[in-house]
């Protein structure tokens, strides 16, 4: 049966699989197959196999050159050169099973690509709605791969509402972010790929968060794996990394509240996955980060491109302003003693720095390690319970446990100028205004 959201409350709707079912593989023989998005094709949703553009199987590097050495998940080799290409080579032939004929999504540029590219591989018509700020080559990937695009003002919660309006009583259905079950279903597998890759959870993964697909997919993929034997009751702490212009979860988060408000004025961010003012999968992420100890974070502009180039030089990963992101929530949560240097860390690269090249990171001209905080000013995100930057080491920090290490130096000294400072596009039109007075 086609179905996208509960009829009951609106929700999203999550697939659910009989994992004491005897004829299931198991580890040893799942781990005898190829890599890639379908390994472990019985616990996707599929009535026969799908075709496939060789998604899944992404690396994970060690970045060693990087503080707290953390692990890099490169999500950017993904067919369409983002994570979104996992839910859609699950969702849309999922779906066209169900009886599904042509498809329609909002989109900030990258999942609207991935779409476009499996209606192509499938042979049916997407509609892709994207605000006006999304750059060129990902409206251009979309039309390319033979979808029509449309231009919204606004952000993409407009271009949902413009959807709505026009495609609802068409026979269109929505493949928008969790408003139908198995997208989640694709964005699951990184959760399984991280625990074949190390054998074993690590201690915190970091998640840069919009809509939430990843975040829910892969806590329903250690859930899956606690059913199937695998691991126990234990789970990596969850880390939901957002931009301070567009945070609805970390406000939510550090408010106690159970449901995330629209968040009212999306500003323009270089990481336009993160300009995401409300999401259906509130409760789903905002549960799931609590249950596990985790945290929502919020970095600043200049924080998330300073970071991006750091994993460029010293991982040798050039990402999305997205992965820059979480890694200035890591770098943050190693300085605020959130995590310790000794925890295994895993944060991702949701996607190619190739396709972001004609917006504000272009007019980045010189490499900074990120930013660091102004001492004494509060930081979004961190609180509570771990201490900020600008307060010593030894005063007392409410909800720290004490050994927790409260600072953590970085592991490999500069190869480039330090007094070299990132430039955005704003800065230069602020000073272009201040000299013509």
């Amino acid at each position: 049966m086609l179905q996208s959201v509960c009829q009951r409350c609106g929700g999203p709707l999550l697939a659910r699989y009989r994992t004491g079912d005897p004829r299931l593989p198991g580890l040893e023989d799942i781990l005898g197959r190829p890599p890639g998005q379908f390994r472990f094709q019985e616990m996707l949703p599929h009535r026969s196999p799908p075709l496939t553009l060789g998604e899944g199987g992404t690396p994970m590097w060690k970045a060693t050159a990087i503080r707290g050495s953390p692990w890099i998940k490169d999500e950017a080799q993904n067919p369409t050169g983002s994570f979104k290409a996992r839910g859609m080579a699950v969702a849309l032939p999922r779906n066209l099973e169900l009886g599904a004929g042509r498809f329609c999504l909002p989109s900030n540029g990258n999942a609207g690509g991935a779409a476009a590219a499996y209606g192509a591989l499938y042979d049916v018509r997407i509609e892709v709605a994207v605000p006006a700020s999304t750059p060129r080559a990902l409206i251009e990937e979309s039309r390319e791969l033979g979808a029509t695009v449309t231009i919204v003002e606004g952000t993409i919660a407009d271009a949902a509402a413009r959807q709505r309006e026009e495609l609802s009583d068409r026979g269109w259905f929505s493949l928008a972010t969790l408003h139908e079950p198995y997208r989640v279903e694709g964005k699951k597998m990184m959760g399984y790929e991280i625990f074949w890759d190390l054998g074993h959870l690590p201690d915190v993964v970091i998640f840069p968060t919009g809509g939430g697909t990843g975040l829910v997919g892969m806590l329903k993929a250690f859930d899956e794996m606690e059913a199937l034997g695998w691991i126990g009751s234990d789970r990596p702490r969850m880390v939901a990394a957002q931009v301070e212009g567009c945070s609805p979860i970390v406000a939510a988060f550090g408010s106690g509240a159970d449901r995330a408000f629209p968040w009212a004025e999306a500003a323009e961010t270089s990481a336009y996955g993160l300009r995401v003012p409300y999401t259906i999968g509130d409760q789903l992420m905002l549960t799931g980060l609590r249950r596990t100890g985790g945290i929502a974070i919020s970095v600043n502009e200049h924080e998330m491109i300073d970071a991006a180039r750091m994993m460029a030089t010293r991982a040798g990963i050039w990402g999305s302003p997205e992965g820059g992101a979480g890694l200035a929530a890591h770098l943050r949560l190693l300085e605020a003693g959130w995590i310790a240097p000794d925890d295994e860390v895993v944060l991702f690269n949701t996607g190619s720095a190739l396709k972001y090249l004609d917006g504000p990171t272009t007019q980045h001209r010189a490499l900074t390690t990120p930013s660091e905080p102004e001492p004494g000013v509060p930081q979004p995100g961190v609180e509570p319970g771990v201490r900020q930057p600008g307060v010593e080491p030894g005063d007392p920090q409410p909800g720290v446990e004490p050994g927790v290490p409260q600072l953590i130096s970085g592991t490999n000294p500069l190869i480039y100028d330090e007094n070299l400072l990132v430039r955005t596009r704003r800065d230069e039109e602020d000073e272009t205004a201040a000299a013509r007075g």
